[in-house]
């Protein structure tokens, strides 16, 4: 997807899918997304666009800057959990080079909470996020959770939105229903009325 398609991403992103609360993986895989009548968008096609994204989900601190680089870095791990979730959700094996990339951000840096001592306080647990690590940090805390999403209870829930051309994933809430927003539900079922209008009318 190039920048030109996404340089106004704020009017047409669609809302968080439903479970993109409980994964921020999920979330992460649906920050870029197909559109009817040929258009997309990208919420990570830029630095800021993604600076801004780890900084809604608490991923990064306000004094860190990201440079294209980063963004292309996040990316391209969006890229491979995206595959990862294609392959679950289709019952097939996913790529090698996706599975390589999830578990090298996994083990680039130490997700948990270190142990550190205060003065004043004692023992206490900090996430360590020196600023030259903190995409490094941020990366290894998206691969954690979707390593969770696909191996934990919920993975069975994960499904693609069946309102075509919409790409995004989400988790089953009830019943049947997958679609990640009411505006591809709406948009699903407004096609399947036509389609029954057309075939009576034949």
């Amino acid at each position: 997807m190039d920048d030109t398609q996404a340089s106004d991403v704020a009017p047409t992103a669609l809302p968080p899918a439903p479970g993109a609360d409980r994964y921020r993986s999920l979330d992460f895989a649906d920050t870029t997304a197909t559109l009817p009548a040929g258009q997309s968008y990208d919420l990570l096609a830029a630095p800021e666009g993604a600076m801004r994204w780890l900084a809604a989900h608490n991923l990064t601190t306000p004094d860190v800057q990201l440079y294209e680089v980063c963004a292309q870095r996040m990316r391209t791990l969006r890229a491979h959990i995206r595959a990862l979730f294609t392959a679950r959700v289709d019952a097939t094996t996913p790529p090698e080079d996706s599975l390589r990339a999830v578990n090298e951000a996994l083990t680039a840096v130490p997700t948990a909470p270190l142990l550190t001592w205060d003065n004043a306080r004692g023992p206490r647990r900090v996430q360590a996020h020196p600023t030259d690590q903190a995409v490094n940090h941020a990366l290894a805390t998206l691969a954690a959770d979707a390593a969770d999403l696909l191996t934990g209870p919920d993975a069975n829930l994960l499904t693609a939105c069946g309102s075509t051309p919409c790409d995004r994933y989400l988790l089953r809430t009830h019943g049947r229903r997958h679609w990640c927003s009411t505006r591809c539900g709406d948009r699903a079922r407004a096609a399947r009325a036509y389609a029954r209008r057309n075939n009576t009318t034949h």
